[in-house]
């Protein structure tokens, strides 16, 4: 497998091209300088670069480009229709019903390998969005915005509900499964005709005893899938660490983890499914790394063990927080990125072994995706 010689980091002030030369990674373009760059998208069946634009009171916008983001251009963004008459929202926010309006684009993904055009995109207030002409135009997922548990939702740290995490069967492009905070992680089998909410395992400690293990009400950090064996797929939850090995019909809670088993940010070896790499931080109002410690989390065991890597990351009055698209792992299960609140942005090339810092002076960092392969 060809490592990664390409990394997109979109940050609160634009987007950034990170390159491997022979000395090492280094920062090798930018661009929407000033920009809110909320998150990108490598298509690796085109090549295709996608970046998400938050321009707060002029709302979201998505660019694409054809050349590793040299040059851009401008294209369609997911809209919501029109409520229907007499229609009125169960969701509220603040007292308020939530509004059919696009607040945040939270999750791209391509289509399957054969589905050339074809990217899924989930937004904040919990819209599921489908392009086929490469993000020209969108369509929102009617079967799954007009499933009546959805209207269970809420929303977790942000104020609305939203969709983060979309996994396509790399074999199968029909078989999608998604993750909503709050709303747990939901699958379609048939392309998004129809939608189930997953299995039960997860739980939420947030909730009442009654309602801890109901998995419309799980609030997923970020769901990631094995490329090698999707029905393998790890989470990242607010309160712990969940795996499946049956397509999201049933979850097991990893526990016993050091520092924390809270964070946001999850990666799965390409694979192999039992390694797994997680950047751990104390949860709820304090979110920042244990004492200080900049740590990534590492099992290969499938959670039974974990070792905790620390080689080239701050040991000492390091306050970084990792959001849930900010860690990334290449196609040869190798190299892995991840950037910070802060700033910080470090690779490694060994599995996480050790960590080469790349710059500790970049905008708060929201999304890491690799991109092209050398």
């Amino acid at each position: 497998m060809s490592r990664a010689s390409t990394c997109h980091v979109a940050t609160r002030k634009g987007l950034f091209t990170v390159t491997r030369g022979a000395s090492g990674w280094c920062v090798s373009r930018a661009a929407f300088l000033g920009d809110n760059c909320t998150l990108t998208m490598h298509d690796p069946r085109t090549g295709v670069l996608v970046v998400a634009l938050g321009h707060g009171h002029f709302g979201a916008k998505l660019h694409r480009s054809h050349d590793e983001g040299a040059t851009w251009q401008e294209i369609g963004t997911p809209a919501y229709p029109p409520m229907p008459d007499g229609y009125t929202p169960k969701m509220t926010h603040n007292g308020k019903a939530i509004d059919w309006t696009l607040k945040l684009v939270w999750a791209l993904a391509p289509g399957g390998a054969n589905e050339r055009g074809v990217i899924w995109c989930g937004t904040m207030p919990g819209g599921l969005f489908k392009s086929e002409d490469g993000g020209d135009s969108w369509t929102l997922n009617r079967a799954l915005w007009d499933d009546p548990k959805r209207e269970m939702w809420f929303g977790g740290g942000a104020d609305y509900p939203g969709i983060h995490s979309i996994c396509v069967h790399p074999g199968d492009a029909d078989d999608v499964v998604i993750g909503i905070s709050c709303g747990g992680a939901w699958v379609t089998r048939d392309g998004g005709q129809s939608w189930s909410v997953g299995g039960t395992g997860m739980r939420a400690e947030y909730m009442p005893p009654e309602m801890q293990f109901e998995p419309n009400a799980q609030d997923p950090h970020q769901v990631v899938q094995c490329l090698a064996n999707p029905d393998a797929l790890w989470v990242q939850h607010h309160n712990g660490i969940f795996r499946s090995t049956d397509r999201a019909a049933s979850w097991s809670e990893i526990k016993n983890v050091n520092p924390s088993a809270f964070g946001f940010a999850v990666a799965v070896h390409p694979r192999d499914a039992e390694t797994v790499w997680l950047v751990p931080a104390l949860k709820d109002e304090k979110r920042y790394p244990a004492d200080g410690r900049v740590v990534v989390n590492r099992t290969r065991d499938g959670g039974k063990t974990f070792e905790t890597l620390t080689t080239g990351l701050p040991q000492q009055h390091a306050y970084d927080l990792v959001y849930r698209h900010a860690l990334d792992i290449d196609e040869s299960g190798e190299v892995l990125a991840f950037g910070s609140t802060t700033g910080s942005l470090w690779v490694t090339e060994n599995g996480g072994d050790s960590w080469q810092t790349v710059s500790s002076n970049l905008p708060p960092i929201h999304s890491v995706r690799f991109g092209q392969s050398g």
